[in-house]
């Protein structure tokens, strides 16, 4: 090894669902919305003077902020905006979690908390981290979260799961742990059910992220959002500003801004979407698949006698992308998202042909 590179950082980074070129595909693998942004997206870019560009964005985002907190009925103190819920996550790890007790997380979750732990603690500040195990049925045991901890994170819906958390519980693991901060990463809720947002009021020390990658159908845009007391949100600006002043660029702002204005489009996609997830439990069940109950915009599912990375691998060979995961315990599912019912019926004509004669 040559002496500089003993001062580089050595991690096993996360790696992102894959994103194939082309026009004929189906693409069912990374949850995206599969229908377009709010019109009035279109039409502020399209009108966006580009002169605007020449300067720096606002630091602050104080026009989505204002709208963010407005659509939520928060005090715009209670509001951050950075690039993408990872983005948001990553800047509260480095943010909260620096005690020397580990912090909780679910051994089945997203990859990239594992990662960002060994990248802020393990190597760093030599915090450790522990994840207990969900139950058999992919539920997470809130009597785990109960002990000495340096903090609190997982998703509701959980991923890749779908499984979501009712509110009741998620207050169970908060009144066991009011000495940390608590993070609740919401990038699914939307197509799930309550908020954690109903008990931010209650207890001072939720951190709550949300996304608009999937229900607003921006993932292109990378816009995501903490809400929480001023005091979490406060200690979360004064990071970024430590780093970057200037994460969110303007036509993102703007962007955001219409995605939340127009709740009722909003809310007629994601009623389209629910109903094709529901419709595609049923068919998934009459081809021989078996999944947790999923409350997002995808579903994880496994086949009663094909293997799951077979069914990739064929999948793929016809240009539909679904997500596999080669990790012990999921190795045998698969992550669907939920397309347009167009694309969920290419999926299902091909897995009936397919499945007989796997």
């Amino acid at each position: 090894m040559r002496l500089w590179e003993k001062n580089i950082r050595q991690v096993v980074p996360y790696v992102p669902g894959e994103q194939p070129a082309g026009d004929k595909i189906v693409k069912l693998n990374t949850n995206e919305n599969p229908y377009p942004p709010a019109p009035g997206v279109k039409k502020v870019l399209e009108e966006l003077d580009t002169d605007r560009l020449r300067k720096y964005p606002d630091p602050a985002a104080t026009v989505l902020v204002k709208e963010l907190a407005a659509y939520y009925g928060l005090g715009e103190d209670q509001v951050f905006v950075g690039v993408g819920s990872d983005d948001v996550l990553a800047m509260s790890f480095l943010t909260f979690f620096n005690s020397d007790k580990p912090v909780l997380f679910p051994d089945v979750t997203y990859s990239f908390y594992k990662v960002w732990a060994q990248l802020v603690w393990a190597d760093l500040f030599k915090v450790p981290f522990e994840t207990p195990a969900l139950k058999e049925d992919f539920i997470i045991d809130i009597k785990d979260y109960a002990k000495e901890n340096g903090g609190v994170i997982f998703p509701n819906p959980n991923a890749p799961t779908g499984v979501y958390m009712p509110l009741e519980q998620i207050e169970e693991i908060l009144i066991a742990n009011q000495d940390v901060v608590v993070i609740v990463d919401e990038a699914y809720v939307d197509f799930a059910g309550p908020s954690a947002l109903e008990l931010l009021e209650k207890y001072e020390n939720l951190l709550v992220v949300q996304t608009f990658s999937k229900s607003h159908s921006m993932a292109g845009m990378r816009i995501g959002f903490a809400m929480g007391h001023p005091d979490l949100i406060r200690a979360l600006n004064n990071v970024k500003y430590s780093y970057n002043s200037y994460t969110m660029n303007l036509p993102s702002l703007l962007a955001g801004v219409e995605a939340v204005k127009d709740k009722a489009y909003f809310e007629s996609t994601l009623a389209k979407i629910v109903a094709t997830r529901e419709r595609s439990k049923k068919r998934l069940a009459e081809l021989g698949f078996t999944f947790p109950d999923s409350r997002s915009n995808f579903i994880f599912a496994s086949h009663e006698s094909v293997p799951a990375e077979k069914i990739f691998e064929a999948l793929k060979k016809e240009q539909i992308y679904v997500r596999y995961f080669k990790t012990p315990g999921l190795d045998n599912s698969l992550r669907i998202s939920i397309g347009t019912d167009e694309e969920m019926d290419t999926l299902f004509r091909f897995l009936e042909a397919y499945l007989p004669n796997a």
